[in-house]
């Protein structure tokens, strides 16, 4: 069974209705300890996010990044979480990232797959493949605005503690669909906490034991 179908047959899980793409939303995922545990690990180690091309715009994205260590235990948990839930392999899963936005950050309308003739192509994809499959976790509700924004499909959806996003970067042939294009919009007010797992076509290599 392919994964949008498991998704389809999963209660709790709603699929965006839209033929362009496949994106499904399950508004209970995490628990607000769970959320509060990521959110105390990203403040510790939070550090200006960066893109692989940034189209001549240094406010392309301006939020702030956590890489989520392999051996911590809770994203461990979170990591074993989010592959059964989704029927994914765990070996091709990149490791965890944590975003924070503070008022006025964004990261402006990109997709998480790479060009296949971009600059980055080979750099980033000759060893892991492709993504295929985002998996995206509100870990708190921004008093206001952090929106995101599904450009093509003019889908917007908004910041919950707990809410779980997931769609798929290709088509059926495996190029990139342009259609999961999205806009994580500016914080109003507050913060917005996010966690990101992205899956390759290839497994992602593992930090040696010890």
């Amino acid at each position: 069974m392919d994964i949008a179908s498991r998704l389809l047959g999963t209660p709790g899980v709603q699929k965006v209705p839209s033929p362009k793409l496949d994106l499904f939303i399950n508004k209970k995922f995490l628990s607000a300890e769970e959320c509060a545990a990521l959110i105390e690990r990203i403040d510790a180690k939070r550090r200006p996010s960066t893109v692989s091309d940034d189209m001549g715009d240094k406010y392309f994205r301006t939020s702030e990044t956590c890489d989520l260590s392999w051996d911590d235990p809770v994203a461990i948990a979170l990591d074993d979480k989010i592959a059964g839930f989704m029927g994914m392999d765990a070996a091709l899963g990149e490791p965890l990232q944590g975003q924070r936005y503070a008022v006025g950050q964004e990261f402006k309308a990109h997709t998480d797959y790479f060009e296949v003739n971009g600059p980055d192509y080979v750099k980033y994809c000759s060893e892991t493949g492709q993504r295929t499959w985002t998996a995206m976790i509100y870990l708190n509700t921004p008093e206001a605005g952090g929106a995101t924004r599904f450009k093509v499909i003019d889908k917007i959806v908004q910041p919950e503690e707990g809410k779980l996003l997931m769609w798929n970067n290709l088509r059926a042939d495996g190029s990139g669909n342009v259609a999961t294009l999205h806009h994580a919009m500016k914080v109003r007010a507050g913060y917005k906490y996010v966690i990101t797992k992205w899956y390759r076509q290839r497994p992602w290599p593992r930090p040696a034991a010890g």
